[in-house]
């Protein structure tokens, strides 16, 4: 576990402090009506001790992919004004960095209050982590903050240029608490440990499986991934997708396959769509080739509760079909229930975008020891690999 220079334990009293939040948010289809806020929640806490401090607050996000351009569905508006509702106070707009009127507003703050800059990806330095753009802004404060943990996998210059310029660089609250609760997830535990791994593709959790089966006692499987896992045991005199020759290779490493639980039942459908008529039928006769697994079913939920309700160690990654349709939401609302009733007696953690949508959608957001902000950063860091924003504030010799 990674130790991080801690925000809560800092002075930065005063001072002008560059806080780099994760506000990408969603919005309803069509609109700039914020259809998700959870993750300008989640950085309350860090802005409210930075209050507490009487700091200079400058916010700096991005939202979208608007590939270094402007784009005017994903300007910082919306955010700016949802946050000044939820801290009860005004949130100044800086605008784009480097310009007359983001010198203004950031020369003009005093102490206790916040602006936002524009939307960082609309400058085409953030994604290319361009020294001078990363120059540009840490000359805004005295000291950085990271609470970005959903974008902490990627080398920009927000993430990785910024401190590694500035000599006063703390981790959030949001991200110390998700650093401590993933490296929770990984250290040895007594008792039996669970992972349940869902996904639509074998490719997208092929580290991440690896890197479990060497902490974890089961790994419970799910999702589109599992018909590769049936090809691969099945077709062995069949030319095989690339999806099956990897599910292939888990399979065979003897290992790993010990501890990997595929789902003995499942809901097969001829068609992918929200109403397609299903057979409740073992894996196995997933076939013709053609068939898709839209859900566990049957004998595979019971299996599945009935390991988890046992455990002492719960780390979640992906649902088990394809949820958001109601016909085949069963099984991963049964695992998400499985996992909510240990929050009593067992560490818990559920990571991956789908997966806490999934949680959301069942009202169980709450019943676990923790629910990561994450999606690719989560994944990152259970696959055992180190997140550049975290490593940057730690590794790296700041130049001031």
């Amino acid at each position: 576990m990674a130790t991080l220079p801690d925000l809560r334990t800092a002075n930065v009293v005063g001072k002008r402090v560059l806080l780099r939040a994760e506000l990408n948010v969603t919005f309803a289809p069509g609109t700039t009506e914020i259809a998700d806020d959870s993750r300008i929640t989640a950085t309350l806490p860090t802005l409210e001790l930075l209050h507490e401090q009487s700091t200079k607050t400058i916010i700096c996000t991005h939202i979208g992919r608007p590939g270094g351009q402007w784009a005017a569905d994903l300007t910082v508006e919306p955010v700016r004004q949802r946050l000044s509702d939820l801290l009860n106070r005004d949130v100044q707009y800086a605008g784009p960095v480097g310009t007359d009127q983001c010198k203004d507003v950031v020369d003009s703050l005093i102490p206790g209050e916040v602006a936002i800059l524009e939307n960082l990806r609309f400058n085409p330095g953030e994604e290319a982590n361009v020294p001078e753009f990363a120059s540009q802004l840490a000359e805004l404060a005295d000291a950085y903050v990271n609470d970005a943990f959903g974008a902490s996998h990627r080398a920009h210059a927000s993430i990785v240029g910024v401190p590694g310029i500035m000599r006063e660089r703390y981790a959030g609250q949001l991200l110390a608490a998700e650093n401590d609760a993933l490296s929770e997830a990984l250290k040895p535990t007594h008792g039996v440990s669970v992972a349940v791994v869902g996904g639509a593709k074998v490719a997208d959790k092929l580290a991440l499986i690896r890197n479990l089966a060497d902490r974890f006692d089961w790994i419970l499987t799910g999702g589109g991934m599992i018909k590769a896992f049936v090809d691969a045991r099945i077709r062995r005199n069949e030319t095989l997708s690339e999806e099956a020759q990897l599910a292939r290779t888990l399979w065979e490493d003897q290992d790993l396959r010990r501890k990997i639980v595929l789902p003995v039942h499942g809901k097969i459908t001829k068609e992918f769509r929200p109403d397609a008529e299903y057979h409740g039928i073992p894996i196995e006769y997933a076939r013709p080739a053609g068939s898709h697994i839209l859900d566990i079913d049957g004998a595979a939920i019971l299996e599945y509760t009935h390991l988890l309700k046992n455990a002492s160690k719960i780390v979640w990654n992906g649902p088990m079909g394809v949820f958001e349709w109601p016909r085949f939401s069963e099984g991963t609302k049964a695992v998400a229930e499985a996992i909510a009733d240990r929050c009593d007696s067992a560490f818990t953690l559920a990571g991956g975008g789908s997966t806490a949508e999934a949680l959301r959608l069942f009202g169980l957001q709450d019943k676990l020891t923790h629910v990561s902000t994450g999606g690719g950063a989560t994944l990152e860091f259970l696959e055992g690999k180190t997140l550049p924003g975290m490593a940057a504030l730690t590794d790296s010799q700041p130049i001031r």
